[in-house]
């Protein structure tokens, strides 16, 4: 059965906590009025979704469309604002704390329940096999012109793999792993409320990105995880091919093709996260600032 968006979030929320919820705890977690959740509850459990409070194997079964099938990974890049530790390390695989970036990002994969992996490779390709000792799930696809494009061209290589999946950019530090979930009902990208920021950034009206730039006023700054339904992601899969195959399109952003070259086609949501839920550490003067073991 289809769900509208209040009934994903009350079954969504039922189906990623440890055990029962009051109705208060799913108000506060769907940001629903207490009476909305009154309502709603009652109504699922008329539809067998719900009993006593927990989500029943008929409420599993209806939250299955939303599912996170896959995660995909954006790791080709050369990471030049990272040098020197990056000439020899792909940016991804730098330890912070003597843990590689991206494992973070992995391991918050699987504890949501998402095992099938995928990683765009490139710059220093064969140092991501270590990976597999600790994620024999992985699969790698292979970017040969990572030096030549932007990350459009990763995009290119895994455009089939974008429907109900997660993209991230591999280089981000993860704090609070609860931030990847196992069930999305609309495309969104991940974000922080600014008041200004000279980061790239989205303009929003009534929880639809309308615009990306660079720098702004009232904004939301853009955090380098995504989610693409299956509709969006069957529709990326031609787009970005075309916008690559466009004059000047191995220099595009990958995320330029839904968000401004072919943004008519979609209506992708922004979800609010915090800053102390990520870190997208940009040069290595930051890396120090964050692991005092390179600053010697």
């Amino acid at each position: 059965m289809a769900l509208n968006q209040k009934e994903f979030d009350l079954l969504a929320s039922l189906a990623e906590s440890e055990g029962r919820l009051t109705q208060r705890e799913l108000a506060e977690k769907t940001g629903c009025a207490l009476g909305t959740v009154n309502r709603i509850l009652r109504q699922a459990e008329e539809n067998g979704l719900v009993r006593d409070g927990r989500i029943t194997p008929a409420g599993e079964t209806a939250l299955e469309p939303y599912r996170v099938r896959r995660a995909v990974f954006i790791a080709a890049g050369f990471g030049s604002r990272m040098v020197p530790i990056t000439f020899n390390t792909p940016k991804p695989l730098v330890r912070v704390h003597g843990i590689r970036i991206i494992d973070r990002l992995i391991d918050a994969c699987l504890e949501a329940g998402i095992q099938e992996i995928v990683i765009v490779r490139g710059y220093l390709a064969e140092q991501f096999d270590q990976l597999k000792y600790k994620y024999p799930m992985i699969t790698f696809l292979e970017n040969p012109v990572y030096n030549e494009a932007n990350n459009i061209s990763s995009a290119m290589v895994a455009r089939y793999l974008l429907s109900n999946a997660y993209v991230f950019e591999a280089d981000l530090l993860i704090h609070n792993p609860k931030i990847i979930r196992k069930y999305h009902y609309t495309s969104d990208f991940l974000a922080i409320k600014k008041d200004r920021t000279d980061d790239w950034c989205f303009t929003v009206r009534d929880g639809i990105i309308t615009e990306e730039k660079v720098g702004g006023t009232d904004c939301w700054q853009m955090v380098g995880i995504s989610y693409w339904n299956g509709e969006d992601g069957r529709k990326l899969s031609q787009d970005i091919a075309e916008v690559y195959a466009s004059p000047g399109g191995k220099e595009r952003y990958w995320e330029q093709v839904p968000l401004v070259y072919r943004k008519e086609h979609y209506a992708v949501r922004v979800r609010p996260c915090l800053e102390e839920d990520i870190v997208e550490i940009d040069t290595f003067r930051e890396l120090k600032e964050i692991d005092k073991t390179y600053d010697v």
